[in-house]
């Protein structure tokens, strides 16, 4: 298969799956392109996604960064529509849907049911950045406690939780 066709395919899957950003599909995308694939390695994956995470603008663009280290310019331009395309699409359909529901005791509880989903798709993502290669990696992990510990405990700017982050990396990495 065309790898630009097998690229499209993939991502516009993920953009249908993706509830919750783009973290909620970081563990599926992972597996397939550095596990099932192999076209880019573990530590790509992971500089893409902090790139992704610190570039302003919306953390989608670790789609792209996938896309352009696999298929140059071709590779990018097609992750990325993949990417917010079909979510798009749907995105519009639902937010009518929505709002026809709105007072309905349907849409209450499927409001409630969606934090808990969203919550675990964005810790099985941080959980495949913190074992690389299968192996859990104590410093990965410790790095992801004391954020999520920062996100939670205080209110400060996430920014101030990425540039913890950084540092901490780059103390213990």
């Amino acid at each position: 298969m065309n790898i630009l066709l097998e690229l499209g395919l993939y991502f516009s899957l993920l953009s249908l799956l993706s509830v919750g950003g783009m973290p909620s599909v970081i563990g599926e995308m992972h597996r397939y392109v550095v596990e099932s694939r192999g076209w880019i390695s573990h530590n790509d994956f992971i500089e893409m996604f902090a790139l992704g995470q610190a570039a302003p603008g919306p953390n989608v663009l670790i789609s792209s960064l996938i896309g352009w280290k696999i298929a140059g310019v071709p590779g990018a331009l097609v992750t990325l529509a993949a990417m917010c395309g079909p979510a798009g699409v749907l995105s519009f359909w639902v937010a009518g849907v929505w709002e026809r529901l709105q007072g309905t005791a349907w849409r209450a509880v499927a409001q409630r049911a969606m934090a808990p989903m969203v919550v675990g798709l964005i810790m099985s993502g941080g959980f495949v950045l913190a074992t690389p290669g299968g192996a859990p990696d104590w410093r990965l992990w410790l790095i992801a406690a004391g954020s999520a510990w920062a996100m939670v405990a205080t209110k400060l700017n996430p920014l101030w939780m990425l540039a913890g982050g950084a540092a901490a990396g780059a103390i213990l990495l």
